[in-house]
């Protein structure tokens, strides 16, 4: 389900670069046909305070858009050398690496969300991976994930810990003067240090000032925001009656210090109850929660807020909910992108 995006300080983190300047990245200059070469390093990577300061689908999409620019370079020197030179290959250097990180709900479910665009959009365009530095804990959080890899992509992915077994690996595929230092290569920056931050961007800290929790008040659309307090064991059910297929239900809601379930049923003319979304644990309290649901049928549709689970604590509720008409056949094309990302 993807929610929308362009909302105040979001639409500055997106479009003026906030979140790439805390993204690890990495692209190296295309020359002689080569092909181009990204790392990754995980060390510095700040995935919480990444999805503090935007939305899931907002940090799908800016992660996307970083891809796809540097696809342009690699398809831009395929024309000149050929398809071969359009692959890429990428370098995950997972020292650093904070499982837990990754274990928190929100950044697992951005991680298998990217995992499932690449291998629906991209899967030829990588020649290979090679994750180097590899920690014990790795092993775990790769059988989370291989899963939902095919069986060609994972032919191309190479796991190694020891530096002594992962350079050559490296060196036998990719130039010495493509790779920094510190990977066994011979590049390194001006003042030679071997690491090329310069070329190879680490990631870092993001500032709390871009942490966007309770932040409604930064919203062009602020007035229409209702509050309300879901009290312990109790929960709030909201109608909205639908009366044109192709409508679509939207939502953007937070709750103060504390998560609380979501769901969506739509109960049609014959009085029959559909579950369209299942009443499911939320991190609202740490990222405001957007979505849209696309209402095929007319009939009408409850939103439920669901706290029965919390005995000690009612839960402040900020919501926004609404109906909208079906789009025009020009934006319907925009909206499905903007459901894939």
């Amino acid at each position: 389900m993807a929610g929308e995006s362009g909302r105040g300080q979001r639409d500055r983190l997106a479009d003026a670069g906030s979140v790439q300047d805390v993204l690890p990245q990495r692209s190296s200059r295309l020359r002689q046909g080569r092909i181009a070469v990204y790392v990754i390093p995980f060390a510095g990577v700040d995935m919480f305070g990444l999805l503090q300061s935007a939305t899931k689908t907002e940090f799908v999409k800016t992660a996307l858009k970083l891809l796809e620019t540097n696809l342009a370079l690699a398809r831009a020197q395929a024309e000149k050398h050929g398809p071969g030179a359009g692959k890429v290959t990428g370098i995950l250097d997972m020292t650093g690496f904070n499982l837990k990180q990754f274990t928190w709900r929100p950044a697992a479910e951005v991680a298998i969300q990217l995992i499932q665009i690449y291998e629906a959009n991209y899967p030829e365009i990588l020649k290979a991976c090679y994750i180097i530095n590899v920690p014990k804990v790795f092993a775990f959080a790769f059988s989370l994930v291989k899963n939902l890899l095919n069986d060609y992509t994972l032919s191309k992915i190479h796991y190694k810990s020891e530096p002594h077994k992962w350079k050559p690996v490296l060196l036998e595929n990719i130039a010495p003067d493509q790779l920094p230092e510190i990977y066994g290569g011979t590049m390194v920056d001006p003042d030679g240090n071997p690491a090329c931050p310069s070329k190879i961007k680490p990631g870092g800290k993001v500032p709390k000032s871009f942490y966007l929790k309770n932040q409604i008040v930064e919203s062009d659309r602020k007035d229409e925001y209702k509050f309300t307090t879901v009290k312990k064991g109790d929960k709030l059910c909201l109608d909205f009656d639908v009366d044109t297929p192709g409508s679509f239900l939207r939502w953007g809601f937070l709750t103060d210090g504390h998560d609380i379930k979501f769901g969506i049923v739509k109960k049609d003319k014959t009085g029959k109850e559909i579950t369209e979304i299942p009443v499911h644990r939320v991190m609202s309290d740490q990222n405001e929660e957007e979505g849209f649901l696309p209402c095929e049928t007319t009939g009408t549709y409850r939103v439920i807020f669901d706290n029965t689970y919390s005995y000690l604590r009612s839960k402040k509720l900020h919501y926004l909910i609404e109906v909208t008409p079906p789009l025009a056949p020009s934006a319907s094309t925009d909206l499905a992108l903007s459901a894939e990302s």
